[in-house]
């Protein structure tokens, strides 16, 4: 069975070839064709052929994203809490660490006890497969409230202005042809025609020195 379209296209190239002519015939003749046709002027193409080259020549993409997982936070914080109630350097100086919506407190009758409190809180973290970037601790510096210090660490998610315009700036610098960077909101979003190019972004993105937990999805 021939493609749509194949017959008549023959047709008009060869008028003189009997219509009548069918299977194993017209494909033989068919072939005939295209060998003796110049190649860069004259080629036979059917529309599936057409499709097929379309797809293949679609670009392949992924988007950058700083995300972070909800409930292994929630395990480290729990898991940190439960650990300086035990620990006897931690008795009687009134520690704690709270998640409370998107912000971590953790609370203690000393700086010194707070930054010691955190320690305990990253390690958690660090076990459980969470990027400590996803911690905006500012200065670091716990600030009295009453008879205690607190350091207050929103969590961070999505990737600012900022940090998004440093990501694309790299790529156009690493890869001036081929791939391709462009902000979506709080996301990257990075196209090729070359998967290795891709992977090699990717590689390149890990490496970058960026104050954002990085994440690569949707990859198709």
């Amino acid at each position: 069975c021939l493609p749509f379209g194949c017959r008549e296209r023959l047709a008009r190239l060869h008028p003189q070839m009997p219509t009548y002519l069918s299977g194993s015939l017209v494909t033989l003749a068919i072939m005939a064709v295209i060998m003796r046709l110049n190649p860069l002027s004259h080629r036979l193409i059917c529309p599936a052929q057409t499709q097929e080259r379309h797809t293949m020549a679609a670009d392949s993409s992924f988007d950058v994203v700083s995300k972070y997982d909800r409930q292994e936070v929630d395990n480290a914080v729990n898991q940190a809490s439960k650990e300086i109630s035990q620990r006897y350097d931690f008795r009687g100086v009134d520690a704690s660490i709270e998640l409370a919506g998107e912000t971590i407190t953790v609370t203690a009758n000393s700086a010194e006890r707070v930054l010691a409190a955190l320690d305990v809180l990253e390690s958690k973290l660090f076990r459980r497969g969470v990027s400590l970037k996803v911690l905006d601790l500012g200065d670091k510096e716990p600030k009295a409230s009453g008879k205690l210090y607190k350091l207050v660490c929103p969590l961070r998610e999505g990737l600012s202005q900022e940090n998004a315009k440093k990501i694309t700036k790299a790529i156009r610098e690493s890869f001036p042809k081929g791939v391709k960077a462009l902000i979506q909101g709080d996301e990257v979003r990075v196209s090729s025609k070359s998967r290795d190019d891709l992977q090699a972004v990717i590689a390149m993105l890990k490496e970058l020195d960026i104050d954002a937990a990085l994440q690569f999805t949707n990859y198709r």
